[in-house]
C-alpha cells in the first residue's frame, strides 16, 4: 500500500500531536515539518524527519496538515494549493468559515487540489454531531455547551495582543450555548493591564461573549489541556415531539485536534479538487483501508 505523504506546516501545540497521529496511522508518512527557524533549535522528536522553512524543500508531499494560528490559516493554504498540494486545517472562526470555503475553493480548483477547513473538533467533528442531529429531527433547537477548559485558539488570539507576555483563555460553559471566557495574562513590562484588557475584550474571538481578563504572576501554574462539550438537541422526528439527543465528550484538546487533523488528511486524497468542510465529506473517508470492510463492521 501506497503511504500518504503527509507535511505538517507549523510546530506548537498541535503540530506536536498531528504528528503523534502520523505516526500511528498505518497509511500515512511524515514528509517533513515546516517551521519558522526550519531546523534551528529543533526539537529531538524532529531529529528524524527534514525540517525546513519552505514546503518546497520538502519532496512528494501528498498533503499539509496547517497547524499556524487561524488567522494565518487562508494565506498558508492558498500558497500551498497553489502547488497542487492537498491541505487541511483547524481554521475556528464560525462566522467566517463560509467566506474561507469560498475563497479557498478558488484556489483548490485552480491548483487541482483539495481543501478541508475547520477540521477540529469544534469546528469540526462537533459539525458532523449537529449534522447528524438535525438531519433525525428536524425542528429543534441544539445547544453547543464547550468546557470548562483551554480554548487554543483563544488562548493564541490573547497573546497576539500587544502587551501580552503569556495567556491562557478558558471556556466556563454558563449553559443553553452561552459561554464565559476567563483570560489569564501576564503583561509585559511598561504596558498598562487596563488598556490591554480592554484590546482583549475588543477582539473578535472575544466581543460576542463575557470575558473576564485577569492578570497573573505566571500562567504557567494554570495551564491544563483539558477540555469538553455537552452537545444537546431536542426536536421532533416527524410530527412526534420531545426527542432529545444527547454527546458529551471530555478531551485533551491539542491532542483531539491532531487526531481529527490527520483523518481529514486522509479524506482530502478521496475527494474531488475544490475546498470542503467536514459536514460535507462521508464520514467513511476519514478512515484507512477498505470502505466495504468498514461498511460490513460498523453498519
Amino acid at each position: 500500500m501506497k503511504k500518504i505523504r503527509a507535511a505538517i506546516v507549523g510546530y506548537g501545540n498541535i503540530g506536536r500531536y498531528a504528528l503523534q497521529a502520523l505516526e500511528s496511522a498505518p497509511d500515512f508518512e511524515v514528509a517533513g515539518v515546516v517551521r519558522r527557524n526550519g531546523a534551528e533549535n529543533c526539537p529531538e522528536e524532529l531529529t528524524k524527519y527534514q525540517v525546513v522553512k519552505d514546503i518546497r524543500e520538502l519532496q512528494n508531499v501528498d498533503v499539509a496538515i496547517i497547524s499556524a494560528p487561524t488567522r494565518s490559516v487562508e494565506q498558508y493554504a492558498k500558497d500551498i494549493l497553489s502547488l497542487g498540494i492537498n491541505t487541511v486545517d483547524s481554521f475556528d472562526i464560525h462566522g467566517q468559515i463560509p467566506a474561507l470555503r469560498k475563497s479557498l475553493n478558488e484556489s483548490a480548483k485552480a491548483g487541482n487540489a483539495v481543501a478541508i477547513i475547520s477540521a477540529g473538533w469544534d469546528p469540526g467533528s462537533d459539525s458532523v454531531v449537529r449534522t447528524l442531529l438535525e438531519a433525525i429531527a428536524p425542528k429543534g433547537i441544539t445547544y453547543t455547551n464547550f468546557g470548562p477548559g483551554m480554548s487554543m485558539g483563544h488562548t493564541v488570539a490573547v497573546k497576539a495582543i500587544e502587551g501580552v507576555q503569556a495567556a491562557l483563555s478558558m471556556t466556563i460553559p454558563t449553559g443553553t450555548g452561552i459561554h464565559r471566557r476567563m483570560v489569564y495574562i501576564e503583561v509585559k513590562k511598561g504596558y498598562e493591564f487596563e488598556k490591554v484588557a480592554a484590546a482583549i475584550k475588543a477582539d473578535p474571538y472575544f466581543v460576542n461573549d463575557e470575558t473576564h481578563v485577569k492578570q497573573v504572576d505566571s500562567v504557567d501554574a494554570l495551564l491544563d489541556m483539558g477540555h469538553g462539550v455537552n452537545l444537546t438537541r431536542k426536536g421532533v422526528s416527524g410530527v412526534t415531539q420531545n426527542q432529545l439527543f444527547e454527546f458529551n465528550m471530555r478531551i485533551n484538546n491539542p491532542a483531539l485536534t491532531g487526531q481529527v487533523l490527520v483523518c481529514t488528511a486522509r479524506a482530502t486524497m478521496r475527494q474531488q479538487p475544490g475546498c470542503y468542510t467536514m459536514i460535507e465529506v462521508p464520514v467513511v473517508d476519514l478512515l484507512p483501508g477498505d470502505r466495504d470492510e468498514w461498511v460490513a463492521h460498523l453498519v
